[in-house]
């Protein structure tokens, strides 16, 4: 069992793991960023440490937050989701810190976490996937080609995405243009990564 559990996530992500840790007998030890510093997960942790100025950047790095952990003596990292919860650059920094990684291994993170990736890996495996495009975007003249070529309505994604962030419909030409910064724009500020990827858009899908 962890003694110390430090938590890189913020809001009601990181009061849920809080919770969990108190209930188990675990100390919690959250981080948060200067206009955080009010917030209810840093008041409900059993510790919490600044991480930075920056409301987001400061949850995306990962020497900062791998060092606290060291200097808070924490057996163990979550996560949480979102911000560096699909980097498996920041899963194997941990793990080569000696502090032990709750989620899945930088391989799996690497292969899954990345959308692109994933669709390779369930391509190759047989599983029938959305039409889309098998690896990220280099630009928008070819995003605008690949919707034309596809058929719209399309998605933009963001590959590192998740939690329905970086991602937009587009049903035009026009939209594609208007939505492509924008899209690359949001999952760089949420993910630290703003490749996109396209996908059809499924109208009216059932959710299985």
């Amino acid at each position: 069992m962890f003694k110390r559990i430090l938590i890189a996530n913020r809001g009601e992500c990181a009061i849920r793991i809080i919770r969990a840790c108190s209930e188990l007998g675990i100390e919690s030890v959250a981080v948060y960023s200067d206009p955080d510093n009010h917030a209810l997960h840093v008041k409900k942790a059993d510790k919490a440490i600044l991480i930075g100025p920056d409301p987001v950047k400061s949850y995306l790095n990962i020497h900062r937050i791998v060092d606290i952990a060291i200097k808070a003596k924490a057996d163990a990292i979550h996560p949480g989701y979102g911000f560096l919860s699909e980097n498996p650059d920041f899963a194997q920094a941990v793990i080569d810190a000696g502090i032990t990684y709750i989620g899945p291994s930088p391989d799996a993170i690497k292969n899954m976490g990345s959308k692109t990736n994933a669709r390779t890996a369930m391509l190759a495996a047989g599983i029938p996937c959305i039409p889309g495009t098998e690896a990220s975007l280099t630009g928008v003249k070819e995003a605008v080609e690949t919707a034309q070529a596809m058929g719209y309505p399309v998605m933009l994604k963001a590959s590192a995405g998740g939690g329905g962030r970086g991602i937009r419909r587009c049903d035009s030409d026009e939209e594609v243009v208007e939505n492509y910064e924008l899209t690359t724009n949001e999952a760089m500020t949420a993910f630290g990564n703003g490749e996109l990827f396209m996908e059809k858009c499924i109208v009216e899908p059932r959710h299985i």
